[in-house]
């Protein structure tokens, strides 16, 4: 723990002065490989803490991006749901993404169970594939919806960067999951592909 009420009393006393939901304004001040420190407009200036606000790298965005740089950039002006005060390093947790749209819901609002989909395969795992069916969102093969025939593996059909036809099998809006099938799509086998 960095320091208690006593050793820091007004930024203990801003961090506690915040409301889960809240959304708050500020400055991008350091970007980490984990996350981003921002120095939040009403927080209190200290040398020892001087962004007061951290977002983690699953709050940044809704979509997927490979660098934190990707998303924000040192200056940059955001504005942040504040999420919780970690007591232990004296910051307020943040959310970036909270006041983005929220792509799953969007597709969910829009996209019903049997709708069929085209799609680049994206990865390939031992019990299926997963299939951009939109902007920042993939959706899961399972290995038995891959073909009509039994296959051992997901590369025994399809390989990453394939464009692929899927139907929408389910939409868990709690657990943010897509489930796809290759193989109900009319028209398509899911023949074995031949070796390049």
């Amino acid at each position: 723990m960095l320091g208690g009420p006593a050793e820091y009393p007004e930024l203990w006393a801003f961090l506690e002065s915040l409301r889960l939901g809240e959304f708050l304004s500020g400055t991008v001040a350091a970007i980490e490989p984990f996350g981003v420190f921002v120095a939040l407009d009403d927080g209190p200036a200290h040398p020892v803490f001087p962004g007061v606000g951290f977002v983690s790298g699953a709050e940044l965005s809704w979509h997927h991006f490979e660098a934190v740089s990707d998303v924000v950039r040192v200056g940059q002006r955001v504005s942040c749901e504040f999420l919780q005060f970690d007591t232990w390093n004296l910051e307020a947790r943040l959310s970036l993404k909270a006041g983005q749209p929220d792509p799953f819901q969007a597709f969910a609002d829009t996209v019903t169970v049997g709708r069929t989909l085209s799609g680049q395969v994206t990865k390939l795992i031992p019990f299926g594939a997963f299939v951009q069916v939109a902007d920042g969102l993939e959706g899961l093969v399972h290995l038995r919806e891959l073909a009509w025939t039994p296959v051992e593996t997901p590369s025994d059909v399809v390989r990453a960067g394939d464009e692929i036809t899927v139907v929408v099998t389910g939409i868990d809006r709690e657990r943010r999951r897509i489930t796809l099938s290759r193989r109900r799509v009319t028209g398509t086998r899911g023949r074995p592909r031949s070796p390049r």
